[in-house]
């Protein structure tokens, strides 16, 4: 079995600038910034059947390239923070390119993902941390605007779990035009 999801590798300039945003929530765990990406579809565990079936679906996919630009920083999980994370602008190219992934997702025999799509980057996980910190966190950061980047390529990622964090590695990648 493989644990593999579909994202976006962030240029190395961004993610030093992301990882500069990486501190001041106590108990937080801060995402490697190595492995700071934005997530298309999370697949998870499959057999290599299974994933030589995704990899063959999202090979045949044509989608332009576009750009895409990072702003904001927030949290998911309301009153009881799970996750912080930086935002994406709204982009019509981004959305586009995420439902062929996702067609492509449910060609290769996947059920369809049911959660909405709301592209970030996740910058730490959250397990019982004070929320004032994280709402400190958001509002000191509040005005964070990266340059926009080339999304040239998307990327199939394994994900190892280790008791330091996970360790990604590239399946394969597939060119935009």
């Amino acid at each position: 079995m493989i644990r593999l999801f579909v994202g976006i590798e962030l240029p190395p300039p961004l993610r030093l600038r992301l990882s500069l945003l990486c501190s001041g929530v106590k108990g937080a765990r801060w995402v490697d910034p190595g492995n700071m990406h934005l997530t298309l579809r999370f697949i998870g565990e499959v057999d290599e059947g299974v994933a030589s079936d995704v990899d063959a679906a999202l090979a045949r996919i044509r989608a332009p390239r576009f750009d895409v630009t990072l702003a904001g920083i927030g949290h998911f999980g309301g009153d009881a923070p799970r996750l912080l994370w930086a935002g994406v602008e709204s982009n019509a190219a981004l959305f586009h390119l995420r439902d062929k992934i996702e067609a492509a997702a449910i060609r290769a025999g996947l059920a369809p993902d049911t959660r909405r799509f709301s592209p970030h980057v996740t910058l730490a996980r959250l397990k019982q941390v004070a929320t004032p910190d994280v709402q400190e966190s958001v509002q000191a950061n509040a005005l964070f605007r990266a340059a926009p980047f080339p999304v040239e390529r998307f990327t199939l990622i394994a994900s190892y779990p280790t008791k330091s964090g996970a360790v990604y590695e590239d399946q394969a990648e597939y060119a935009l035009r």
